[in-house]
């Protein structure tokens, strides 16, 4: 029991020994980079302390990391896989496109309408990452050269469709194109605390679900159990009986699935419908939130919020008169570091338990020489 406990007790001491490490480097980085474009780090910290602790910027941030986080959780489980899902921004566009354009052609009541425009969402988002599942383990072409295109398609495709005439309408006043306005019965529901933040949106909830059921899938199920070992070993997955290329398939359309929701918070509880300014890019914040994560639900979610802190704090550093790019370059620098740092402990772990290993096997034999000499004599 007492060995059991060391070895619990020196996981617990490396796995807070990495994000501290990350956090201290990037803090020294970040530093070092206002220094010298002459800026004061110190005060450019309190800045974004002061301004990212405000009610209003509370709300902003648990809103903003609800749709990092559902990016998070749809890379992650293609980390969990050992694969590259890079196509989370066109999966989710696409859905949420379909979604919107669904939704928008029928009046349901609520418990009817909601479910309908997620589950199209899902699916359609899940069946264009699967297009990347089938052409990895049909033809050996790279997850990550087929995301990229299917990007660049899925892009094409809503271009062509949103269009006035097709699948959309424009309004001559903002000369902006949109998708038909989802009923209010398609509004997803909110939650305020404090009327002079604003309004929580309410689809936080089914990101914590969904938290939960990627840590409970991966975790506490055979298939979670197979996922993580096809993406240790794919030889020994396949020695202990599992089909690879069926897992590979899978876990793409999985991703994809996920995906499918990381555009409903915008489209259900913001904008009410699809137009050439929903926002994009955000399947690439889903990567550095993921890898800042460690692909650990709670880990994401972390990441997903200190994301959303750093983007709401940009805006008033520029203010103050920092150059707004500084946030972008602190961002990097904390992937960077925490890419880093987790190898660092990776590496000092493992080379402190092989040095444990090797005194116990030298004990172990020093025991005996000791034994066998007491024997002859």
């Amino acid at each position: 029991m007492k060995k059991f406990a060391k070895i619990d007790k020196d996981r617990l001491l490396l796995g807070i020994a990495a994000p501290v490490l990350a956090v201290v480097a990037a803090l020294v980085v970040t530093a070092l980079v206002l220094l010298a474009t002459g800026k004061e780090p110190f005060k450019a910290f309190q800045i974004m302390v002061s301004y990212g602790f405000k009610s209003d910027s509370q709300v902003f941030i648990l809103n903003e990391a609800t749709t990092y986080y559902l990016a998070g959780l749809a890379v992650a489980i293609g980390f969990r896989m050992n694969l590259f899902n890079i196509g989370v921004d066109g999966q989710y566009r696409m859905g949420a496109f379909f979604g919107a354009v669904v939704g928008g052609m029928v009046t349901l009541p609520s418990f009817l309408e909601i479910p309908l425009i997620i589950v199209v969402s899902m699916v359609v988002a899940a069946a264009w990452s699967a297009i990347a599942g089938f052409l990895k383990v049909g033809r050996g072409v790279s997850e990550v050269i087929a995301t990229i295109m299917l990007n660049s398609i899925a892009t094409a495709v809503i271009s062509y469709l949103l269009q006035p005439g097709r699948l959309a309408h424009l309004n001559s006043n903002t000369n902006s194109v949109y998708t038909t306005m989802l009923p209010k019965s398609a509004w997803f529901f909110t939650m305020t605390t404090n009327p002079a933040a604003g309004p929580i949106e309410g689809f936080i909830v089914i990101a914590v679900l969904a938290g939960v059921a990627y840590w409970f899938v991966l975790s506490r199920t055979r298939f979670g159990f197979d996922l993580r070992t096809v993406g240790q070993s794919e030889s020994a997955a396949e020695a202990s009986g599992v089909n690879v290329k069926k897992m590979i398939v899978t876990s793409m359309i999985i991703s994809g699935a996920l995906a499918g929701l990381v555009g409903m918070p915008a489209l259900l509880n913001e904008a009410h419908t699809y137009s050439d300014e929903f926002p994009t890019g955000i399947g690439f914040i889903g990567i550095a939130v993921a890898l800042l994560g460690r692909n650990h639900p709670v880990g994401i979610g972390i990441g997903a919020l200190l994301w959303a802190f750093l983007d709401r704090t940009s805006n008033w550093l520029e203010f103050n008169g920092y150059d707004k790019e500084i946030v972008g370059v602190i961002q990097g620098v904390i992937v960077l570091c925490v890419v880093i740092a987790y190898e660092v402990v990776r590496r000092y772990g493992l080379g402190r338990q092989q040095r444990k290993v090797g005194e116990e096997l030298a004990a172990a034999a020093s025991l005996k020489t000791v034994e066998k000499a007491e024997v002859t004599a």
